[in-house]
Order: structure tokens, then sequence, then C-alpha cells
């Protein structure tokens, strides 16, 4: 990679990450910072002692002081360039919501009643929200904040350990400390686990990619006849492979064609006019390229 290329790449990795730090600072405004529960990781740990000082610290002051050192030592003993991305990242995430207070953006809390079925709704959102920045951070990065640094640093020391382990221990911790900290009350507890489930489904949907879809493997022994009909009504391209049935002992073709999700009923009628064809299919996350069928 050459001297511009590389510049350009960086570009778009601090691009990235600042957005990616507006997305999630802006979900911790509006709907976390002042609803009563804690995100989980690091994060949450820095929203719960922002709780416990009764506000004498802000929370941007915290989420830096808690999150910084770790993503120092990341850079300095695993990964210079990862760490100072995600040091970009989480001090983009603090400023945001300090800049929303200076212009007077109120968050969700002071614009409803704080009640329990208002904070439902809050930790939905942050959840969504959130989850979308993390979602392209990791997609980026393979990194999303303090979690993953202390696990990577963990790692580090003892290999044998498994991340998602320590990863779930700690989101975990931040579960049960909320329980005491927020009055010993399940509300809490329940907004959190909410916030990390709807979180965690969002950077999964984010993970699969948007262009997806579906495979279809066709056993027939008719592949010219068949092949010509799915790429006329489906416009899509047909791979042909030559197999051997076991049962029968006879040579077939396998057809393999990748289509989009409305069209898989006119898969299915189209198949159903074949009785002496055999297919499965399967979910595809991300198709690269250009699948359909060149005119």
């Amino acid at each position: 990679m050459n001297s511009g290329a590389k510049k350009k790449e960086l570009l778009l990795d601090i691009l990235c990450a600042v957005v990616a730090g507006v997305i999630v600072g802006t979900a911790y405004h509006f709907f976390q910072n002042s609803n009563g529960f804690a995100p989980g990781g690091v994060g949450g740990l820095a929203t719960i002692t922002h709780h416990l000082i009764a506000d004498k610290v802000s929370w941007s002051v915290l989420m830096v002081a808690f999150n910084l050192p770790i993503f120092v030592l990341l850079s300095a003993m695993i990964n210079k360039k990862l760490g100072a991305l995600l040091s970009v990242y989480m001090v983009v995430q603090s400023f945001v919501p300090y800049l929303y207070n200076a212009i007077g953006a109120l968050p969700y809390s002071l614009q409803n009643n704080q009640d329990d079925f208002n904070i439902v709704f809050a930790c939905i959102a942050t959840g969504v929200i959130s989850g979308f920045g993390f979602s392209l951070m990791l997609k980026r990065f393979g990194a999303s904040g303090g979690t993953y640094a202390i696990s990577a640093l963990i790692k580090k020391a003892k290999p044998e350990i498994n991340i998602a382990y320590i990863s779930f221990i700690l989101d975990a911790s931040v579960v049960f400390i909320a329980f005491f900290v927020y009055g010993m009350r399940i509300t809490p507890v329940i907004c959190t686990l909410l916030n990390l489930f709807v979180a965690n489904m969002i950077v999964d949907h984010g993970l699969s990619g948007i262009k997806n879809g579906y495979k279809f493997e066709i056993v027939t022994t008719q592949p010219n006849e068949l092949a010509a009909e799915l790429m006329r009504q489906l416009r899509h391209g047909v791979t042909e492979i030559k197999v051997h049935g076991m049962y029968s002992d006879t040579d077939k073709y396998m057809l393999v064609c990748i289509i989009n999700k409305r069209q898989i009923g006119d898969m299915m009628r189209i198949l159903k006019k074949h009785p002496d064809t055999f297919a499965s299919f399967e979910k595809v996350n991300e198709v690269f390229g250009n699948f359909k069928r060149r005119v």
C-alpha cells in the first residue's frame, strides 16, 4: 500500500471513530445518563460512579478517566494504532454529552416523566442507537470500547483465557452492582439487561451486513433448462457444479444461485415446476460484488 492509500485509510479510520463516538455519545446523553440505569462494561462502571458521587464530577470526565488509561496500555502493549483510534472514539463519545449540555439540549428524562415506563423506553433507545455505533467500530476495528481492551490485555498475559468469558464477567458485574447502587430496585437491573440485549442484537445485525441474501443449492438432472429459467425470471446469475448422487449412483448437477429475500417465493414456484430437483437454501450475511445477471 502506497503512502497516499495509507493516508486515505487512516483518515477513514479516524472518521469512523469520530462518527461512532458521536452516535454513542448522543445515545448516552439523551437516553442513558439521567435515567437510572447503566450500560455494560467500563462505561457502565463510569455511569455507576457518576451516580454514587451525586454529580460532583461530570460523566464525561469519568468516562475518559475510566477508559483512556486502558487504551493507553492497549496502545503500548498490543496495538499502537488501535489504541490511538479507540482513544479518539472515547474522547469524542465523552465530549458529545458535554456539548449537548452546553447548548441546552435536554435529555429524555427531563422532557418526560421519569417513571419506570419511560425508563424502559430510554434503555431500548440507548441499545438501538449505541448498538449502531458499536457495530461501526467492531466492523472497522474489531473493538468497541474498554471491555475489549481489558480482554485483550488479559489475553496477552494469559493466552488460554476465553475473551468472551471475560466480557461476560465485566457486563455481569455491572448488572450485579447496579442492583445495589440504584436503591436495590429490580427495574434498573432489568433495564441494564435489556439495554445489553438490544445493543447486542443491533451489533449482530450490523456485522451481518446490509447487502445479504439467500443461497440456493439445487441438485438436478436438467441444469440448462432450470438455469435458463432462473436467470430469466430472477435476473441473477447461476453457477453450475457437476456432482455425483451416491444413492442413485448417477451423475447430476448442482446449481448455485443467490437471490434476495423477496424472491424466495418466486424461487419456490420455479422449483415446483421441476419435480426431479432437490434444493436447500441458507442465509448469506454479506454479498460482495455484483451478483445480478448482466443484461
